[in-house]
């Protein structure tokens, strides 16, 4: 990335100067790229997360939430205990959150709002860097005013509390067959959500930093004038 980064750091260290960069010159198509390049090739969520703002930009460590369908908010006598309390562990998950880290959820049914506008406020507090549902979001116009970066679905008014619990956080999910591991880094903008493995983060965001500034050299020769076929020869970049 810079010469102030090595590739054998430990990864959770350097994640300032390492996220302000990729907000700063990167993207996610080049991110992807990159992960392709290493043999990993469906890091991509799926294309119906999108951010609630094209302008967002989200780049952190992931903190996986595990939800699940329900069809009462509360249930008495249950085998499970979850079964007795609202929202199941949402409330934990959220205090949970860290600086620089992504509330990442799945598992349940689109049937509900996954995230709203009080959540937001706790998350921003906490320095958070944003976060990402496998569903849809509520309050939109209080979310969009705070400013955090949000990739959903789209936005559904309907209530989460008679149907859907948070069961477990900080445990691995996937979401359309792309694993996500607590710490993985989550990058996401206007092009959608990729997933970059803890164990090649700093190897793909030097590749894709090397990558970008490639493009610049090729955009620049092929506002030249340089033919496609000779600025590829050239630069191994289109």
């Amino acid at each position: 990335m810079t010469s102030s980064l090595s590739l054998k750091q430990d990864p959770r260290k350097g994640d300032t100067e390492l996220f302000a960069v990729a907000r700063r010159e990167l993207f996610t198509s080049v991110v992807g790229d990159s992960m392709d390049k290493l043999g990993f090739y469906h890091q991509f969520l799926p294309a119906a997360i999108q951010p609630l703002r094209p302008e967002f930009v989200l780049v952190g460590r992931a903190m996986p939430v595990l939800a699940a369908d329900v069809f009462q908010e509360r249930v008495q006598g249950s085998a499970n205990s979850l079964s007795e309390t609202p929202f199941g562990l949402m409330l934990q998950a959220l205090d949970d959150l860290k600086e620089n880290e992504v509330y990442i959820n799945t598992g349940s049914s689109p049937r509900s709002a996954l995230w709203g506008e009080l959540m937001t406020t706790r998350a921003k507090r906490l320095g958070a860097a944003g976060a990402v549902l496998n569903g849809y979001i509520r309050d939109t116009r209080a979310v969009l005013q705070l400013a955090f970066p949000v990739f959903s679905w789209g936005s559904f008014g309907q209530d989460s509390g008679p149907r859907y619990k948070v069961i477990d956080y900080r445990v691995p999910i996937e979401i359309g067959g792309v694993r996500v591991d607590p710490g993985d880094i989550v990058f996401g903008d206007i092009d959608g959500v990729c997933i970059v493995p803890q164990s090649i983060s700093l190897e793909v965001f030097a590749r894709a930093l090397e990558k970008v500034r490639g493009e610049g050299r090729v955009r620049k020769a092929l506002a030249e004038g340089v033919s496609a076929v000779e600025a590829f020869h050239r630069y191994g970049v289109m």
